[in-house]
């Protein structure tokens, strides 16, 4: 299933036939309510164990050491290093950083748009800004994606690793034959991961290197407390893996999916550029801020989210023995919540295919939604730690390419959110556009 491209769809078809509680696989379990929510992943009564985060699937998913994978002992101290590079005074200071490359990526768009008359693919542009941003933030330098027009080697390689990610989850549900199923991966992916690592380590030890000089994320993780560093070299080097995926890729799928269902639904695009292109007298007034002021495009980034969630498929928990949805789930379940099917359920959103932002602005006919059930940047103590970058991010470059640019979808694109596919993350198609520059007197 998670190598078929389609496990997205087929876990929603389960549900949609046999209910909110559907057995996978001989030992694990999708939930699509929402109340699964708080029983798998929330603060667990009575002292009772957490349902821990799968090892077989996160081992595949990320590094050794990285805080996504921390066990619980080692989590709650690794996140209060990270934390302070994703705190509000930080984001303040780092929004020069990302700005610098918002101004680019308008430029390099006004370049190669050609007046409208040239499509360009808007996955590779949002892909280019997010990880050279990343880059930045994360090791001191950017990937000079967008100065080349092209991903640099290693983010070729994270896409790779991705798609990795995939096969071995697949492998790990049969451990009896897993050996003999991973011959049949192909070795070049192998060979791929072993380079990723390779050049985390020197991108981590040249950052390390420059010590805490600059508001990035590197400047908290390389904080000593009494002359020991509260982080271990494993730690931070997993951990800054973690977060060139996370606060990359991720935030260019909800951008790409942004323009894609916005190009898609003219009036809903007619809307939001009324919005934008009445709040601002110039582009230097669109920052942080300022973005935060315009209610129709964060219904439009939410409606985003909900259509075309960053992370489709379950970061799977293991039951420590437990009631979930009012059924008990014996100790070493795998339990699952898979956002694409859940926010794709007619159970929890009405019109669950249309691409509707008033949902999230009070309009009655969506007064039954299960709104709760909204939870992009997962639940509970673990949830995404880089949330306030990732909206601040998403406002400020969509907010910046619609004021900039008449847009207008390619019609070899017209079936790009159909087939787009899962392997982790989403395996994205280009997305090709127009894009014109909107004439001012």
């Amino acid at each position: 299933m998670y190598t078929s491209g389609q496990s997205h769809r087929m876990i929603l078809d389960l549900h949609l036939r046999y209910g909110d509680i559907v057995r996978v696989a001989p030992d694990e379990v999708s939930f699509s309510s929402p109340d699964a929510w708080k029983d798998i992943m929330g603060h667990r009564k009575d002292r009772q164990a957490e349902n821990v985060k799968d090892p077989v699937f996160f081992a595949q998913l990320s590094s050794k050491g990285s805080i996504i994978r921390a066990p619980r002992e080692d989590h709650p101290r690794i996140r209060s290093v990270v934390a302070p590079g994703f705190s509000a005074q930080s984001l303040m200071k780092q929004e020069p950083i990302i700005r610098r490359y918002v101004d680019l990526l308008i430029r390099r768009l006004m370049e190669n748009s050609k007046d409208g008359k040239e499509v360009v693919d808007m996955v590779q542009w949002c892909n280019y800004t997010t990880f050279d941003i990343i880059g930045d933030l994360a090791f001191g330098e950017p990937f000079g994606c967008l100065e080349t027009s092209s991903y640099h080697f290693w983010v070729a390689l994270i896409f790779d690793t991705l798609k990795l990610s995939a096969f071995n989850a697949s492998i790990s549900r049969f451990p009896w034959i897993s050996r003999f199923l991973s011959l049949f991966v192909p070795k070049e992916l192998v060979q791929k991961r072993v380079e990723h690592v390779g050049l985390a380590t020197a991108k981590v030890k040249k950052r390390l290197s420059l010590g805490a000089t600059r508001p990035d994320f590197m400047s908290s993780m390389a904080a000593e407390n009494g002359g020991t560093q509260k982080m271990s070299f494993e730690e931070i080097r997993g951990t800054s893996q973690t977060l060139i995926v996370a606060g990359s890729e991720t935030t260019a799928t909800a951008l790409s999916a942004a323009l894609f269902f916005l190009t898609s639904n003219p009036q809903v695009l007619n809307i939001l550029e009324q919005e934008i292109r009445s709040s601002f007298q110039s582009d230097s007034d669109i920052n942080f801020l300022s973005t935060q002021k315009l209610p129709y495009m964060l219904a439009v980034i939410n409606e985003t989210l909900r259509m075309h969630p960053p992370v489709p498929i379950a970061f799977p928990r293991r039951s420590s023995g437990g009631m979930v949805c009012g059924y008990y789930m014996p100790e070493g379940t795998i339990l699952g919540m898979w956002q694409w099917p859940i926010y794709r359920n007619p159970r929890n959103f009405t019109l669950p295919d249309d691409f509707v932002p008033e949902r999230w602005l009070g309009d009655p006919r969506f007064v039954d939604d299960r709104k709760d059930a909204f939870q992009p940047f997962s639940f509970g103590t673990r949830n995404c730690i880089g949330k306030n970058l990732a909206f601040a991010e998403m406002r400020i470059i969509l907010a910046r390419i619609i004021w900039n640019f008449d847009i207008a979808l390619a019609d070899d694109s017209k079936a790009w959110d159909e087939e787009a596919e899962t392997f982790s993350l989403w395996h994205k198609g280009p997305l090709n556009m127009h894009l014109k520059p909107v004439v001012r007197a």
